[in-house]
Formats: structure tokens, sequence, C-alpha cells
């Protein structure tokens, strides 16, 4: 079955870091771009960060809000793809979503990310 299980979210106060882990089953996730989106209440769906195959070398690119302070990363061995997040505000406050590029595309369930004192 494919699917991807995204986990690490929670709560942390300004300035802080995350770690999110995204797990795929049912596919290699190194032959996909994959990408984080993330949702706040009240706003759409915005693509974070995203990571190419490795076809494409991994190339990632970054949304400008969070340039700088996010790196998206693949462990291959562990077919995960990661999202540090360092240095967190609280309009970081949204679910995250893993999500493979591709036909089908597949998304995660989504973990919650709270940036607040």
């Amino acid at each position: 079955q494919v699917q991807l299980v995204e986990s690490g979210g929670g709560l942390v106060q300004p300035g802080g870091s995350l770690r999110l882990s995204c797990v795929a089953s049912g596919f290699l996730s190194s032959l996909y771009a994959m990408e984080w989106y993330r949702q706040a209440p009240g706003k759409q769906r915005e693509l974070v960060a995203s990571i190419a195959s490795m076809i494409h070398n991994s190339n990632t690119n970054y949304a400008d809000s969070v340039k700088g302070r996010f790196t998206v990363s693949r462990d291959n061995a562990k077919n995960t793809v990661y999202l540090q997040m360092n240095s967190l505000k609280p309009e970081d406050t949204a679910v995250f979503y893993c999500h493979r590029v591709g036909r089908p595309d597949v998304w995660g369930q989504g973990t919650q990310v709270t940036v607040s004192s």
C-alpha cells in the first residue's frame, strides 16, 4: 500500500526547532520529488519545501518565508524525508503535510506544528 506518514509535530516556543519526518511505504521515495506543504487555519495550503528525486540530484527549493530556516533532506536507507525547522515563528503554526509528486500524487495525513509561548 502506497502511503506517507508524517510525525514530529508538536508545541514549541518561538525560536525553537522541530524536525518533521515523512516515512514512505509501498514505493521508493528516492525516485520521486517530495514536497512539504503547510496549511494554517483559514488559509490555503502552501508549498514550503521540495526535494527532487535522486535522478535530479535531490535539488532543494524553499518558499521565501522559510528560506534559511528550514531544510529538507532525505534518508534513502530509511525511505524517509525530513523537514528540519529552526528559528520557528508563531506564523509557522500550521498542519504540515508530506506530498509525493507523481501520478497518482500521494498525501500524508498531516502533523500539527504550533509555535507559541
